[in-house]
């Protein structure tokens, strides 16, 4: 499935995640192996619940996730960042 990158999303990859060198080679490792394979258990992916039902998230570090949904051919990419700014 192809990804779409929200606006907010790429928003907040550019201010969150790039800065620091080592988080985004670790982004972009972790969105490999998502497109690989999203089951993998390293990413932790797990479903959201409350205002964010029907949305997925998985880790790319201990606190810092991807949310995001799957449409009919396509996984959308919301937003990044820490759990306390996703949630």
């Amino acid at each position: 499935m192809k990804i779409i990158y929200y606006k907010l999303f790429r928003n907040h990859l550019k201010e969150r995640i790039k800065p620091d060198p080592n988080l985004f080679d670790r982004f972009n490792e972790r969105i490999k192996l998502f497109a690989q394979d999203p089951t993998d258990p390293t990413l932790d992916d797990h479903e959201l619940t409350r205002d964010k039902e029907n949305y997925r998230a998985f880790s790319i570090t201990g606190d810092i996730r991807v949310i995001y949904y799957k449409g009919k051919n396509f996984i959308y990419f919301t937003d990044i960042g820490t759990h306390e700014q996703v949630y």
